[in-house]
């Protein structure tokens, strides 16, 4: 993602794509591989609040913790 700082719609996409194979997972036949469920819904919930971060101008740092990223949200 070339300069996604620069852009929260290029956050909020990112999380679409990750959100969407979520949904591909949930509805494919067979045995869900819960593991990589979930690492996608853990991206989903840190690209939308960097998106948010970055909205609202802030700094966003190199991090997948979704608590730090959500203090630093509510602090906006």
């Amino acid at each position: 993602m070339p300069n996604p700082v620069s852009n929260y719609q290029a956050w909020v996409t990112k999380a679409s794509h990750d959100s969407q194979a979520v949904d591909s997972l949930l509805t494919a036949s067979g045995q869900i591989p819960w593991d990589v469920v979930c690492f996608h819904a853990q991206q989903v919930a840190e690209k939308l609040l960097k998106a948010f971060l970055v909205y609202h101008g802030r700094p966003i740092e190199k991090t997948h913790d979704l608590v730090k990223l959500l203090a630093d949200a509510v602090a906006v």
